[in-house]
């Protein structure tokens, strides 16, 4: 008998999600993971209807709903006027969760169904799918040993050796661009989210947990906004904010990007989350789609294992069709923000006003908030 009905690669957001799903409904369920403590970085904040109601599927809705902020809603603006304003009706919330707080939810809560799931320092080296079981050869803190699984879910991001070296390809999609980002205290506290699509540039404004607030920049050609003076500077320029950030302050700097592997399943080895489709931060809509995936890769294992590897094809063809309206919807927002000289820009802005008037507001509220996904 293998030694698992199902083996995750990678402790991040979706992987442990699908982990827990998985173990409430009683696979023996291990994930492997590199880092030997968790990732501290805030990269992911925005929770959408979707993720919520995986994280309930999961068992921490109640706790989710207790730590993260509510958007009240969020406008756009461009030369200093707004150009729209929307607010997000009661069912259909956004949530500001810092990833951190969410992944210690979610280790929680697996540790909670089984304690010794989670195999942090456990490094997944390759992965061999037979007819019947996965071979998966591993180096732990002590030594380097062979696991057996039904099923291995690779859900370790979006440089994942595994996809490479299984052969599953990489394909890249429209959407990419550089930006800044950094996490600064905010004097009065504000429950809404601005974007300043400025000719110059976008800058985005998140409020977070715990009175600060997220600012992203995009970095126009030649622009390096990775230093506290530059990234100051640039906001002040494109929106009149001066922001109160300290000189040794740092800021994040990352590029934006979006792809899809060519396949997303092998045998009894599935692609999972950012291994299986990369999509632009900005929209936030990334961990959520792969919460739903996961959801529903969850289902599929759920109704087969361990007498059998379920047929993926449906989950497989499903997976694409909603990444391609994400990627879509997500480049379509990056094109938003970019630089663009006056002529393109007030176009631009006729189009945002469209999209904020009254008869279109709930649809573009819809979108945002990734309605029919």
């Amino acid at each position: 008998m293998p030694d698992h009905d199902a083996l995750v690669v990678g402790a991040g957001p979706v992987g442990l999600l699908l982990a827990c799903l998985l173990t409430q409904d009683g696979l023996r369920v291990a994930v492997c993971e590199r880092r030997t403590d968790a990732d501290t970085r805030t990269r992911a904040i925005g929770i959408h209807r979707p993720g919520l109601e995986a994280l309930e599927a999961a068992g921490l809705g109640d706790e989710v709903l207790a730590e993260a902020l509510r958007l009240d809603g969020g406008e756009v603006r461009s030369r200093r006027r707004t150009l729209a304003s929307l607010a997000f009706p009661p069912e259909r919330p956004v949530l500001i969760l810092p990833q951190p707080r969410t992944d210690a939810l979610l280790r929680a809560r697996l540790r909670s169904l089984v304690p010794d799931a989670l195999r942090d320092g456990w490094t997944v080296r390759s992965v061999d799918p037979a007819d019947d079981v996965v071979r998966v050869s591993v180096d732990t803190p002590d030594i380097a040993r062979e696991l057996t699984a039904r099923c291995v879910v690779v859900a370790d991001g979006v440089r994942s050796s595994l996809r490479a070296d299984l052969g599953l390809g990489w394909s890249r999609r429209s959407g990419r661009a550089s930006y800044a980002m950094v996490d600064v205290a905010e004097a009065e506290a504000d429950a809404r989210a601005v974007l300043h699509c400025e000719p110059s540039g976008l800058v985005e404004s998140f409020p977070l947990p715990g009175g600060r607030r997220r600012w992203v920049a995009r970095q126009g050609a030649g622009e390096q906004l990775g230093a506290a003076d530059a990234f100051r500077g640039a906001v002040e320029a494109r929106t009149g904010i001066r922001l109160d950030l300290a000189d040794d302050v740092q800021p994040t700097v990352f590029e934006a990007a979006q792809h899809i592997a060519r396949r997303i399943v092998r045998g009894r080895v599935v692609l999972l989350g950012d291994a299986a489709h990369e999509i632009s931060p900005i929209g936030g809509q990334g961990m959520n789609l792969g919460w739903t995936d996961a959801v529903r890769l969850a289902r599929e294992l759920v109704r087969a294992l361990p007498e059998r590897m379920p047929d993926l094809a449906g989950y497989e063809r499903d997976l694409r069709r909603r990444t391609r309206i994400v990627q879509s919807r997500s480049a379509f927002y990056m094109a938003m923000g970019a630089p663009a000289p006056i002529g393109v820009a007030v176009p631009r802005e006729l189009v945002i006003r469209t999209l904020g008037t009254r008869p279109l507001r709930r649809w573009s509220a819809g979108l945002i908030t990734m309605q029919g996904l």
